[in-house]
């Protein structure tokens, strides 16, 4: 069985970044033709805009603020010229920003979690669910976090983006569904990606988190992207409104 999306265009937000390089990278492999959204990451873009060409796939490179409603509809008419309507959009992009308590996190943080999370989503399936209603077939497929589960101290307003792109996504899941189109959430754990592969990381230091993961160990990035890959597949064609831990078990959703 092998996961084929040939034919399908997929959009990734923050695909200049590292997780999402290794879902472009999936996607294109997969067959997919990509739009690679960036925000500051140009040069990256780039770079991953020739890297997965030579996979033979169409792909183009495109820059958006995607908490800017008029940017997104920009990229998503950039998109379209290019690369024909998406199929596939993978809202990945996030705003980082300084993790601390409640009492000392500066409301402005909250404001940015919620552009870059919730509104971010909100934009995305304006943009882009319209041309999928029109084929009867589409993947909305979000990027959130076991943090949303876990609310820990220092979590606050990243949680409260997530918990509440989770409650925009789940409604959109049974507004868009009668149209086949699917829509879904994998949320990593604390994941190997390239910052924590340089020599200078010391996996000591993810000791702790380790001991609360049944599977006794940190995934990798590649996971994540597997993950997209298969509900952006018809083999998920019956998989939607997901929340999808790809965590070894460090979270899991309870009935």
């Amino acid at each position: 069985m092998k996961i084929d999306l040939s034919g399908k265009t997929a959009v990734i937000t923050g695909a200049s970044g590292e997780l999402g390089r290794v879902i472009t990278r999936t996607l294109a492999q997969c067959g997919a033709n990509v739009a690679i959204h960036y925000h500051r990451g140009r040069d990256r873009a780039l770079a991953l805009l020739e890297e997965v060409r030579r996979a033979g796939v169409r792909a183009m490179a495109v820059q958006a603020d995607v908490t800017q409603e008029a940017a997104v509809m920009a990229m998503q008419k950039q998109v379209a010229a290019e690369l024909g309507d998406a199929d596939i959009i993978v809202n990945n992009a996030v705003i980082q920003y300084r993790w601390t308590s409640v009492l000392e996190q500066a409301p402005a943080d909250y404001e940015s979690q919620f552009r870059s999370c919730v509104l971010h989503n909100v934009l995305m399936a304006k943009a882009f669910v319209p041309a999928m209603i029109r084929k009867g077939w589409g993947r909305v497929i979000a990027v959130n976090t076991e943090c949303a589960m876990q609310c820990l101290p220092s979590q606050s307003a990243y949680a409260a983006g997530k918990r509440g792109m989770d409650g925009v996504l789940r409604v959109l899941a049974r507004e868009i569904g009668p149209h086949q189109i699917t829509v879904n959430q994998v949320a990593p754990g604390w994941m190997i990606s390239d910052k924590y592969r340089r020599p200078e990381f010391d996996e000591k230091t993810a000791e702790g988190y380790v001991k609360g993961v049944p599977l006794c160990h940190r995934g990798q990035d590649q996971e994540i992207a597997n993950a997209v890959a298969f509900l952006a597949s018809d083999l998920a064609a019956f998989i939607t409104g997901a929340y999808l831990p790809v965590c070894g078990g460090n979270v899991m959703p309870t009935i």
